[in-house]
């Protein structure tokens, strides 16, 4: 299992290891309901509508986990909801990767790179952040958790999605090393989103 709100749990007794997400509430709402939303139709579900992101996304080859299911539990006007994606092999989130070492500038373009494709397919994502940015074993970069994320024409979302990651990542520094984001790292990162 991983940490925070979004919390994912790993499942290996399949073929291919599963990573299972129940959604939970954020924010002054989660005081009044941990994990449960308004339910307004099947077709809103949040878990369904990510795994139709999702199956988008991987149909066009963006680094994005492959989904395998999602379920909702209806209880009156509210639902809770899970899903379950394919784990990125030998993954682990960018914020975990600077807790460990310093990046080169190669996987900083990596990551600006990845996003530039997302951004290219014209994927708004609700919550980039260094958490939901993978870098597996070899370099590889993916992009998990697409919750309230959507496809859009180009427009001013593509620049607070680099400005929301940048706050993420200056963020999580703070605690490290000077040498875990220094100045050069951005600059990097841009270079790979061209």
């Amino acid at each position: 299992m991983t940490g925070g709100r979004g919390s994912a749990w790993f499942i290996a007794a399949t073929p291919h290891p599963w990573a299972l997400r129940h959604y939970r509430r954020g924010g002054f709402i989660a005081h009044l309901s941990e994990d449960r939303y308004l339910w307004t139709g099947e077709q809103r579900v949040r878990a369904f509508a990510e795994w139709r992101l999702l199956r988008t996304l991987v149909e066009r080859g963006l680094p994005v986990p492959q989904p395998v299911a999602a379920r909702y539990q209806r209880a009156g006007p509210s639902y809770r909801c899970d899903l379950i994606t394919r784990r990125i092999p030998n993954a682990r989130p960018l914020s975990d990767a600077l807790s460990a070492a310093p990046l080169d500038a190669s996987a900083w373009a990596a990551v600006g790179a990845a996003v530039a494709r997302l951004h290219a397919a014209g994927v708004d994502h609700a919550d980039l952040n260094a958490h939901n940015i993978l870098l597996d074993a070899q370099g590889a970069v993916s992009v998990i958790d697409f919750d309230r994320g959507r496809l859009r024409p180009p427009g001013a979302w593509a620049g607070r999605n680099l400005i929301r990651l940048h706050r993420s990542l200056v963020k999580i520094c703070r605690a490290l090393p000077p040498d875990r984001f220094p100045s050069g790292a951005w600059m990097s990162l841009m270079s790979g989103y061209g």
